[in-house]
């Protein structure tokens, strides 16, 4: 996952001389932060790939809400691969290795997988919402295609989108290399605030309230049917709420880390006239905050979901390699 670095390009000669003026008084430290941020970029891509590989190769976990878990993690595996090792090398104070060029391929990919990860987020949580208040009409209407039509065309927008964001602001042509820094006037940086932070963050926080007050209400449910058993079906039915329930609690856990670390890097965008001099190490530290969200993901999914835990002993001792592996039982009733 990504975030749109916005800095103005009249601190850009002052941020080069600073950058290459920095000076480390032991080679063992500068070193070991390599070392930690390139343990950080494996952990990260390895981990994603791990999620990616379950849901495609077991059947069972073929589901709409899979599918957007999926397109999750390409994206903070892409981020891994990509945007993580030049932050690092940006933050920990490499001096004069990018060029022009490479600066608007970095922004184009680094904005592009923000779009794709907050969106993606924000689809998470109408696929709750809409499986919690109508189960019958989302499992008729609701299926696999729909959901990847759905993950591919946010992919589609958010290429578009920002490409020609950085068009129109004109930093194809960086001027400040260096550290790939990007200039935005006041009617973009609106637009884009609305776009990539407001609208999506907004649409999450008030359907999570949402299935936060459904769940309740199914408690209340559960608890009377079980007290009261006249139909045999009641059981079932309240087993299947009691899934439901737990799988948009799980989400709530994935969106609400997601949230905190996007929403500090935004806060210091905002304080950019107060922090003044710090902004950059400021900005730099939240934006880390939210690259590091990218890492967080897999290891909530292996704290939280059984299935996923099942799926890393299969790969890890090779049983996907059997031809018959995508039909092996990885959903436990806890699931």
């Amino acid at each position: 996952m990504t975030l749109h670095d916005v800095n103005y390009t009249g601190d850009c000669l002052q941020s080069i001389n600073s950058t290459c003026s920095k000076l480390y008084s032991s080679m063992a430290a500068y070193v070991s932060m390599y070392v930690f941020a390139a343990a950080v970029v494996i952990f990260t891509v390895c981990g994603n790939l791990l999620v990616i590989t379950a849901v495609y190769n077991f059947k069972q976990l073929h589901t709409p809400t899979n599918i957007l878990i999926v397109s999750l993690a390409i994206s903070d595996c892409l981020v891994g691969l990509f945007v993580m090792p030049v932050h690092s090398m940006i933050l920990i104070g490499s001096c004069s290795l990018f060029g022009s060029t490479f600066c608007a391929l970095y922004n184009i990919i680094n904005f592009h997988l923000t779009f794709v990860s907050v969106y993606n987020i924000s689809f998470i949580a109408v696929d709750r919402y809409f499986a919690l208040s109508n189960p019958f009409l989302y499992s008729k209407k609701v299926s696999l295609s729909l959901a990847f039509i759905i993950t591919i065309h946010i992919w589609i927008v958010s290429l578009f989108y920002n490409c020609a964001f950085l068009y129109f602001n004109g930093n194809f042509r960086n001027k400040c290399p260096d550290k790939c820094l990007v200039s935005v006037d006041e009617v973009w940086s609106t637009v884009d605030l609305i776009i990539v932070f407001i609208l999506p963050c907004a649409t999450i926080i008030i359907l999570y309230l949402k299935v936060f007050f459904i769940a309740r209400r199914h408690a209340v449910v559960i608890r009377a049917a079980l007290k009261d058993r006249k139909r045999l079906d009641i059981q079932n039915n309240g087993d299947s709420i009691k899934l439901e329930r737990k799988a948009a609690k799980v989400l709530g856990i994935l969106v609400s880390v997601f949230l905190i670390c996007l929403i500090p890097y935004y806060i210091c965008m905002s304080l950019y006239d107060v922090l003044a001099e710090s902004y950059d190490s400021v900005a730099n530290a939240m934006l880390t905050l939210f690259f590091f969200n990218s890492t967080l993901n897999p290891i909530i999914y292996a704290l939280f979901y059984p299935w996923f835990r099942k799926s890393i002993k299969f790969i890890v001792t090779c049983i996907i390699c059997r031809t018959d592996s995508s039909f092996t039982n990885v959903l436990s009733s806890d699931r």
